[in-house]
């Protein structure tokens, strides 16, 4: 049996190594071929600051708005959130008619609503062959006057004339060499050949070699025009644009006459569902307004990182002090359990990407409490066997046998609370209810794993060969 724990104190060694790597301050993350994880420790809103925003359907209270369009507007706000260049946002739907929207690091309100509320314009726009080798993501002017036009009468690009300045002489001044004439730069300017007006439906689906494809469907004033150009341009460009960014760069490879058509790429349904989401709605899919918008201060947010980090360490130191004088050394064991849970816990919290705000640190610190009474429950079984007579080997067995349900009981008691608070957080968007129950709910379930494995090996490594008669001081009766 010793050798046996001695192979789980090695196990326990190497994964407390991984441990404090990953909660080491400035760690570079983990960067492995194509995969990598960023290892930062994300802070919410009330500790690094930023702007919360509330944001609510503009449209009569009898109106119908369906849940599909509250995911859509979502989705459209985190993509449009993305340029700018906020990392760490998040936005969830509270209700039917809410959407919740937080911004750490950012306290400009203007810019960000200015942001969020832009009507996105959509175009198809024709590329011929691509000269200029345009990809997702470039930025072109397209030209949405030409939506429409018959295609023999789109020109390929619109030159638009911009005199640049040149330098005369002052008036009695060094004569100076003269300029040649003004001259024109003529920026290409795209003419779209349809707008996101003209589509009716969008939606992903499976082609017959299980690949991810984007079905499209014209409404009747697109029909025709789109038959005319993919007739005429088999294999050319029919690029697609969302105010002015190419957000895909699409082949005609066949005429589509009737219709409806379909879009193949390398997607996943995720990228093809994001695609999708932006031709069906270009703007947003219900008017928005804002009716609340809350700014935290940095310096308040990393005033509150002080004051929880110092009352973490007292509450760490307490109950260390609590559990060294009341069981002495199977207390100094505990406590060294203790810390392991501590770090392993926050480890987590920076694997899976856990926003810590200040609800979210009490849930931590409450976990703790939570640990120590696993802990306190098995070390008082301890002294109950050793009374009666058992070995000290014996006793550490039987103490953590007998407790065990106690523990189990409890810490699923807890965890049903826990997913009690992150229903009602998700359903009504309070957000710090979530951020506590995540938190409180990981650190009961690191306390078990720790309670049951870290301290039981850490007793046996360590008490195994002890005998309880010689040192009478060491323990408390």
């Amino acid at each position: 049996m010793g050798q046996r724990y001695n192979t789980y104190l090695a196990i326990i060694i190497v994964v407390l190594a991984a441990v404090i790597w990953i909660d080491l301050p400035g760690n570079p993350g983990i960067h492995i071929g194509s995969y990598n994880k960023d290892l930062s420790t994300k802070l919410g809103l009330d500790l690094r600051g930023g702007l919360s925003i509330l944001l609510e359907v503009d449209l009569p209270a009898d109106t119908a708005v369906t849940a599909q369009q509250m995911q859509d507007a979502k989705s459209i706000l985190e993509s449009r959130s993305n340029g700018l260049g906020v990392s760490e946002i998040s936005f969830q739907v509270t209700g039917s008619r809410r959407i919740i929207g937080e911004f750490p690091g950012l306290t400009n309100t203007s810019d960000v609503i200015k942001t969020l509320k832009t009507t996105g314009q959509l175009a198809f726009v024709p590329l011929g062959s691509n000269p200029l080798n345009l990809k997702e993501g470039d930025k072109i002017k397209v030209d949405y006057t030409t939506a429409g036009i018959a295609v023999e009468l789109l020109p390929t690009a619109i030159p638009t004339a911009v005199v640049i300045p040149t330098i005369t002489p002052t008036p009695g001044g060094p004569a100076l060499t003269p300029n040649a004439s003004p001259t024109l730069a003529t920026p290409q300017v795209y003419p779209a050949l349809m707008t996101g007006a003209d589509l009716s439906a969008v939606q992903v689906s499976q082609s017959t070699l299980g690949q991810y494809v984007i079905d499209f469907t014209l409404k009747d004033s697109g029909t025709s025009v789109f038959a005319d150009y993919t007739s005429k341009h088999v294999g050319d460009i029919l690029a697609i644009a969302l105010d002015d960014t190419l957000i895909s760069v699409p082949r005609v490879n066949s005429a589509i006459t009737e219709g409806k058509g379909m879009i193949e790429g390398s997607f996943t349904y995720d990228s093809a569902n994001s695609l999708a989401i932006q031709l069906r709605y270009g703007s947003l899919p219900v008017p928005l307004k804002v009716i609340e918008s809350r700014a935290v201060g940095a310096t308040l947010g990393q005033d509150s990182i002080n004051k929880s980090f110092r009352a973490g360490i007292i509450g760490m130191v307490m109950v260390i002090l609590f559990m060294i004088i009341s069981y002495r050394l199977p207390g100094v064991l505990a406590s060294l359990a203790l810390a392991a849970y501590a770090a392993t816990a926050f480890a987590i919290f920076k694997l899976i990407g856990v926003t810590l705000t200040l609800p979210g640190i009490a849930g931590f610190v409450l976990s703790i409490g939570v640990a120590v009474d696993a802990n306190i429950l098995i070390f008082e079984r301890l002294k109950e066997e050793l009374r009666a007579g058992r070995s000290l080997r014996q006793a550490i067995d039987v103490a953590w046998t007998r407790a065990w349900t106690s523990i189990r009981d409890s810490n699923i008691t807890t965890l049903i609370t826990c997913a009690v608070l992150f229903v009602y957080g998700s359903a009504y968007g309070a957000t710090i209810v979530k951020g506590f129950a995540v938190t409180l709910s990981i650190g009961v379930l690191v306390s078990l794993v720790t309670a049951v494995f870290v301290t039981r090996t850490f007793l046996h490594v360590v008490l195994d060969n002890l005998k309880f008669a010689e040192h009478p001081m060491w323990f408390r009766a």
